[in-house]
């Protein structure tokens, strides 16, 4: 199975959720791999004691304008979609930060003056702790699309991982990224909190979801601050929620030292039994 832990909002607790049911999973013997997903800022590893196993580096393919039979037509301008192609005068300038790499330009240019060529845009970690592996994809300092390199995480994964159980850590909101990483999972948890922001971003995270004909469930965070308009949205859209983890200071200071909290505090992982029971009727 693939799971996807997302949220519409960025600090409800995807990271502390993933990384906690994942080691404990592991430590129930389940095989499990923890995937980050949120490229650009990757912390998972941070809460895990585990080595650096292997590292690749991520590439995207961009045109690279060769002069030398180029015609000047305009063809690679007219076909690409991301305005990536600028026709000028006397040359043919490529913006690799827009391109998306579809080959339209290279492929349809007349005189093959646009081949395409590898660019890094970032790395592919593999770690390993003693129960379980965990796997991220770090976008360099300046890339400006997450969606090529979270693509190259979750193909890594499949191919070295087929047969275990995957938890991806998803970045936070709805734009492109959350859909890439979520695009291909039998089930996603949203993870939110009992604000009116909190219900706010579900809501379009729910909808994000629909729109990619997803089953989902919410967990909800902190509970105990906050209201019930929460649970009363997911009961008006017939969305199980999955369970509650109490707001507790000890979890924040648990969190904020790196720690993993189920193996210290009783309710959290209570509530991970209940998320980990409803995994199982799954599948």
């Amino acid at each position: 199975m693939k799971i996807t832990i997302a949220s519409g909002k960025g600090g409800t607790g995807k990271t502390t959720l993933s990384s906690n049911l994942t080691s404990y999973l592991a430590s129930l013997g389940e095989k499990v791999v923890l995937v980050d997903l949120d490229v650009e800022e990757p912390n998972s590893a941070l809460f895990l004691d585990a080595k650096l196993v292997y590292s690749k580096v991520s590439n995207k393919m961009i045109p690279k304008w060769d002069a030398t039979d180029c015609t000047l037509c305009g063809k690679c301008e007219e076909v690409c979609n991301f305005n990536a192609i600028l026709q000028l005068p006397e040359e043919i300038r490529v913006f690799g930060e827009l391109c998306h790499s579809c080959y339209a330009c290279s492929e349809l240019c007349p005189t093959s003056s646009l081949p395409m060529v590898p660019t890094k845009i970032g790395i592919i970690n593999e770690y390993q702790s003693k129960l379980f592996s965990m796997v991220e994809g770090r976008l360099d300092l300046g890339q400006e699309m997450a969606i090529p390199l979270i693509a190259q995480t979750i193909k890594y994964v499949n191919e070295k991982f087929s047969n275990t159980l995957k938890i991806y850590d998803a970045p936070p909101g709805t734009s492109c990224p959350v859909i890439e990483a979520s695009r291909y999972s039998d089930f996603v948890i949203l993870i939110t909190e009992a604000t009116p922001f909190g219900l706010n971003d579900l809501k379009l995270a729910v909808e994000t979801m629909k729109v990619l004909n997803k089953k989902m469930g919410v967990v909800i965070n902190r509970y105990g601050i906050g209201d019930d308009r929460v649970e009363r949205y997911c009961q008006d859209k017939s969305i199980p929620i999955i369970t509650k983890i109490k707001n507790d200071k000890e979890v924040a200071k648990l969190y904020s030292n790196g720690e993993l909290i189920y193996e210290k505090i009783e309710h959290f992982k209570n509530s991970l039994d209940e998320i980990i029971t409803f995994i199982g009727g799954l599948k």
